[in-house]
């Protein structure tokens, strides 16, 4: 806080990164206040640390078919989860699956915002029927089943992640 006065009364080039550190360090004392944010934090650290190091962490290939070893039960030495119809280790596929998730939260968070943002301002600039067309579209997407709606889209656009 005594560094926001300073970069106040003295605006130069170091209050002012001062200042930012000033604020990060009072947003992160908020944040460790919070468990909930906490946990959060943490969680996400663990996904992120998972995911950078799936190749040294995962156990056995996750796309590895070995039929002999099929359909074994969790606490099978070697295979801690087990193993899936193709012999394929189901922890070594969750590590890799941690890839993909956070592959499609940055996808969504990515594109999300950039069409809100889009139709807003659209629909905010023109008013009219253009923004009475565009609230009704956005209110049948709100108020459609959104798995319907994922399963109808990926029907059209074809299978992928991307398409999902």
């Amino acid at each position: 806080m005594t560094a926001l006065r300073a970069w106040l009364q003295d605006p130069s080039p170091t209050s002012r990164r001062q200042a930012r550190l000033g604020q990060l360090w009072l947003a992160w004392l908020r944040i460790r206040r919070n468990r909930l944010a906490m946990a959060g934090l943490i969680i996400v650290a663990i996904l992120l640390l998972v995911a950078a190091l799936a190749p040294w962490i995962a156990p056995h290939d996750p796309f590895v078919q070995n039929l002999a070893n099929r359909l074994r039960p969790p606490g099978t030495p070697g295979y801690i989860l087990g193993t899936d119809d193709f012999g394929r280790d189901i922890l070594s596929r969750i590590i890799y699956g941690a890839r993909i998730t956070l592959y499609i939260i940055a996808l969504v968070a990515v594109t999300a915002p950039v069409l809100g943002l889009l139709v807003g301002t659209v629909a905010g600039y023109f008013g009219g029927w253009i923004d009475a067309v565009l609230m009704r579209l956005t209110d049948i997407f709100l108020a459609f089943p959104r798995l319907i709606l994922a399963l109808a889209l990926v029907a059209v656009l074809g299978p992928g992640i991307e398409n999902a």
